[in-house]
């Protein structure tokens, strides 16, 4: 889908691409998307080294896979979602400089709705919300810390929904949090596209305050 004619994607780049603290940046996709997406880049970021790496059949067989693409002086990595275009580059920065200080480091914000656990149809706790977040990417890691959660989750025939999972069933290092913003969505079904009109517009527009 297009945003401001121009795919969902290159906006996400385009943040990426932004931040001094980016070195390289690598694009997990389908095989039959390949040629497409190396002429999109190309076209669309011609003063950018984008990369490809042919993805898996999950989330997490994806990013292994690019990992085995990332230059051998890289110290750190950030995973992003391709379909989350609004986050802000001073986010990008500071998740990366905490990654760089404890190794680990996410994105997230804190619950604005009452969050309840529950059995099938029932509630058996409130959880307090203050302990809890809603996790968002970039997630940034360790190189070296991340390729050794990704083979421990192969051995142990692991499935994490993300890569902060992964790196906590290590134990090596506790994962911090850096607070984002609720206009960083994940564009996911077709009506995440209006109110992803509306932060594009807002991002391209200057606003005074008296």
């Amino acid at each position: 889908m297009l945003l401001n004619n121009s795919p969902i994607l290159i906006h996400t780049i385009r943040k990426f691409a932004s931040s001094s603290l980016v070195s390289e940046i690598i694009v997990a996709l389908r095989e039959d998307d390949e040629a497409w997406a190396n002429e999109l880049f190309r076209k669309e970021l011609p003063m950018q080294d984008v990369r490809t790496a042919i993805g898996g059949e999950t989330r997490q067989q994806s990013v292994e896979n690019a990992l085995g693409h990332v230059s051998a002086d890289i110290e750190l990595v950030a995973v992003h979602d391709a379909v989350r275009p609004f986050v802000e580059r001073d986010v990008i920065d500071k998740v990366i400089r905490e990654a760089a200080e404890t190794g680990a480091a996410i994105v997230g914000i804190v619950p604005v709705d009452t969050v309840k656990q529950v059995h099938r149809n029932k509630v058996r706790a409130t959880l307090p919300r203050e302990r809890l977040i809603l996790t968002q990417t970039p997630q940034v890691f360790r190189l070296d810390l991340l390729r050794r959660a990704f083979e421990k989750a192969r051995e142990d025939l692991f499935l994490g929904t993300d890569e902060s999972s992964l790196v906590e069933r290590l134990e090596q290092v506790e994962v911090s949090v850096v607070l984002g913003t609720d206009r960083n969505i994940k564009i996911t079904k077709p009506s995440d596209m209006e109110l992803a009109r509306l932060y594009l517009a807002l991002e391209n527009s200057t606003i005074g305050v008296a």
